[in-house]
């Protein structure tokens, strides 16, 4: 699971990148990636909203990675 932004965001355009050399539209054949979170208060919160963006980016990569094998 990706631990903070910038990998999340490297680990989706990696991904992206490979389905574009392997001539697979991510867009259409894959649900969008989790769009970043624009609520967290900075206050660090148990569950915070990051923790969960983290997890979808996870899922959703999950699922890249078996459209691609």
């Amino acid at each position: 699971m990706p631990a903070d932004l910038a990998s999340a965001q490297a680990l989706v355009a990696h991904l992206r990148g490979r389905a574009a050399r392997q001539g697979i539209d991510l867009d259409t054949a894959l649900r969008a990636p989790p769009p970043e979170p624009t609520t967290c208060c900075g206050r660090g919160c148990n569950g915070c909203v990051w923790e969960g963006y983290y997890n979808a980016v996870r899922y959703w990569a999950d699922d890249a990675l078996e459209l691609l094998a």
